[in-house]
């Protein structure tokens, strides 16, 4: 990474610690996974593949995706049974020690709300600090309608944009944000750093743009329990 030492010395002092979801929480990419469940996954990780590469705008990217799918409420109550996400390994141990010293622990994901909030669950981050997708369904038959276009991260820059929210409704000092993609280099500044994770997918571009880049979250912890020492 291009500034290592800050970036250690703020995810030391951060009072708030955002995280991406998919390839870097959970070890699989959630609409990945559901198109995969409903048989429509080949078209729609090529499009994954674009907004992530930072190849076309994110929201066109979202919108093309859940045409193909069209997902209802019980295909993807079925989906979150059949297939479970996997945490990527020892995210559980950094939220828990985030949260113990004090830390204030987000979500902030281009994925479904619907999908995240199981994830958050498993790894004690409150619903009120996730800012993720709303999937919107026919409140009688429960069939996909579309999907909230006021939700910050629906659209192009939609992490920095629930990045300052967050520290402005927070109040917070010192922020760092984590994740694996272009839209999550995107998010520093606000976030006084950003840590690239490659433990499932390494990426070139978002490599070269982060202050500290690793392949687990090991060293985050070690850095979050000696900070709770001093």
């Amino acid at each position: 990474g291009k500034s290592v030492p800050q970036a250690i010395s703020n995810l030391a002092k951060a009072d708030a610690v955002c995280f991406d979801v998919d390839s870097t929480v959970i070890q699989e990419e959630g609409i990945d996974v559901l198109a995969d469940s409903l048989g429509k996954g080949a078209e729609v990780s090529a499009w994954t593949t674009k907004a992530m590469d930072g190849n076309v705008k994110f929201e066109d990217a979202l919108a093309a995706r859940l045409d193909i799918i069209r997902p209802s409420k019980s295909d993807i109550q079925k989906c979150l049974i059949e297939h479970p996400c996997k945490l990527s390994p020892g995210i559980d141990t950094l939220v828990k020690e985030l949260l113990s010293r004090g830390t204030d622990v987000f979500f902030v994901s281009g994925g479904f709300r619907i999908m995240i909030e199981p994830v958050a669950d498993k790894v004690g981050v409150d619903h009120s600090r996730i800012y993720a997708n709303t999937i919107l369904f026919d409140e009688n038959t429960g069939d996909y309608t579309g999907f909230d276009q006021n939700e910050p991260t629906s659209a192009d820059m939609g992490k920095p944009r629930a990045l300052k929210m967050i520290k402005e409704n927070g109040g917070y000092q010192t922020m760092v944000m984590v994740g694996d993609g272009a839209t999550d280099a995107q998010a520093n500044p606000p976030a006084d750093s950003f840590v690239g994770f490659g433990g499932v997918t390494e990426r070139e571009a978002v490599k070269e743009k982060a202050c500290w880049y690793v392949y687990d979250f090991e060293d985050m912890i070690k850095v979050v329990k000696n900070s709770e020492k001093s």
